[in-house]
């Protein structure tokens, strides 16, 4: 198929809490430059996807109040493309939001749907894989995801079970019929899917064309599909936003997983292995950052360091020398007005998180 009827939508609405204090309300994770590559997530995901799609058939899905942050990183985007949710309802209502404007711009479309804030190490691979599928879902009426081989038995991840018994392949690429997805699990879980062999990270990627998402957005999840559906007429025009307002508002809340991928026949999963990572959380960042020689990942100007072993230092705060002596295991990060000393643990960080809550500490959030 031709380029001219392939699209990419790219979620960009989270609030990357699980990078406090760096990620903020204000300005979360999808544009920063965490990796220090000079470009945020959200720019290198796009320059990804320009490879492969026409630069106006990328759309953003963002927060009502990222607007203005993604024209300032992404000045060539049209408004049109860029998709303002007036209020956080996880993926299904995203997805169907851009589905359902799409469709009346190109009901021939098949489409890539992609995080903004993933890591991929080798991008030629993945881009084949990402061409393969589109080109498969163009004729095809089947839901495509992208499941990543496991490295290790990784508590961070949502996870996908394969159906062995039901085998397809695609110009190399393997896919498998989905039995289930399994939310992140802890880790003595995470150690028994990985040895079953019969498990896949979940990346959060789909592929499929409008027509097949549509008609499985209506039959499993009819109230959000109807509500956004109700828009046809006013799409493109002045009125969209007001529509839009009243439909998240009446919104419940789902993930795309649960809402359609786990009850449709339809599921399918790509078995992919292209070096990639959801850089959900300063331990996913760890995992995949150089360290040095006491295993220790270090992002600031000047540092000094005696008995420093398996921590996370980070400081925005250019010239500032941080001084750090007999730690192990901790995260150290250091940004304007918040300075975190906690344990490198994710349930230390996320009972910071939850602290940060209960003493209505919202202006640091």
């Amino acid at each position: 198929m031709g380029r001219e009827n392939k699209y990419c939508i790219i979620m960009a609405g989270g609030i990357g809490s699980r990078f406090w204090p760096v990620s903020r309300n204000a300005k979360p994770k999808q544009f920063l430059d965490i990796l220090g590559t000079g470009s945020s997530f959200l720019q290198e995901t796009f320059r990804r996807f320009q490879k492969i799609v026409p630069t106006d058939n990328i759309l953003i899905v963002t927060s009502e109040q990222y607007k203005e942050l993604v024209k300032e990183q992404l000045p060539m985007m049209k408004d049109e493309n860029i998709l303002l949710e007036p209020h956080r309802r996880n993926t299904a209502p995203c997805i169907a939001y851009a589905t359902y404007k799409l469709y009346k711009r190109d009901p021939e479309a098949v489409v890539v749907v992609a995080p903004s804030d993933h890591l991929i190490l080798n991008e030629d691979i993945f881009l084949s894989t990402i061409s393969n599928a589109l080109d498969y879902a163009s004729s095809h009426n089947e839901l495509y995801t992208l499941g990543i081989k496991p490295t290790r038995p990784e508590t961070g991840y949502g996870y996908i079970q394969t159906n062995s018994s039901e085998k397809m392949e695609i110009n190399g690429n393997v896919a498998y019929g989905v039995k289930t997805f399994t939310e992140k699990p802890n880790a003595e879980l995470a150690k028994v899917l990985v040895e079953s062999g019969e498990f896949l990270w979940n990346s959060g990627i789909f592929i499929w064309n409008l027509e097949t998402i549509k008609g499985e957005l209506e039959r499993y999840l009819p109230e959000i599909a109807n509500s956004f559906k109700d828009g046809a007429d006013v799409y493109y025009t002045p009125e969209e936003v007001e529509f839009i307002k009243g439909v998240y508002e009446a919104c419940n809340g789902i993930s795309i997983d649960y809402g359609v991928m786990e009850k449709t026949d339809k599921s399918w999963v790509f078995e992919a292995s292209f070096g990639w990572s959801d850089l959900g959380t300063w331990h996913s960042l760890y995992c995949q950052s150089d360290k040095d020689m006491h295993g220790n990942m270090v992002k600031a100007s000047a540092t000094m360091m005696d008995g420093v072993k398996e921590s996370i230092v980070v400081s925005q705060n250019p010239g500032k020398l941080v001084v750090i002596k007999g730690l192990d295991d901790y995260m150290v990060v250091d940004t304007d007005d918040v300075l975190m000393i906690c344990p490198r643990d994710e349930v230390a960080f996320k009972n910071v998180i939850t602290d940060l809550t209960v003493n209505e500490m919202n202006k640091y959030q």
